[in-house]
Parts: C-alpha cells; structure tokens; sequence
C-alpha cells in the first residue's frame, strides 16, 4: 500500500500539471484498475462457465464446427 507521503505527492504534482495531462493520468489510472481487476474476474467466469460447456453434449453439439 503507498504511503500517505507517496499520496501527497502524488496529489501535488497532479495540482501542477495542465488539465490536459491531469486527463491522461486519469486515463492510465483508470487502466491500472481494469488490469488487476479484469483477470481475476475472467478466471471466475471460466470456472463458472466450464461447469456447462465441459459436457459430451456441447462437445458433440460443437464437433460440425
């Protein structure tokens, strides 16, 4: 976990930059949050979904293709 020190500078560098910037960062921030959480949320939906696809019936229903 970051510091409260890493935070605070953090916070003012982001005080400092021109809105357009501030846009990017948020931008790139926003795309760390979906990298760490996406994974994890697809491996969830594997195991679930396995469970009904894994069967002799949708491999013989999908075997044509």
């Amino acid at each position: 976990m970051a510091s409260s020190k890493t935070r605070d500078v953090l916070w003012s560098v982001l005080q400092d930059l021109p809105d357009d910037l501030v846009d990017e960062v948020a931008d790139f921030v926003q795309f760390l949050r979906w990298r760490h959480v996406i994974p994890d949320t697809a491996m969830l939906s594997e195991a679930a979904l396995a469970v009904g696809w894994l069967t002799p019936d949708e491999d013989e229903a999908w075997k044509s293709l």
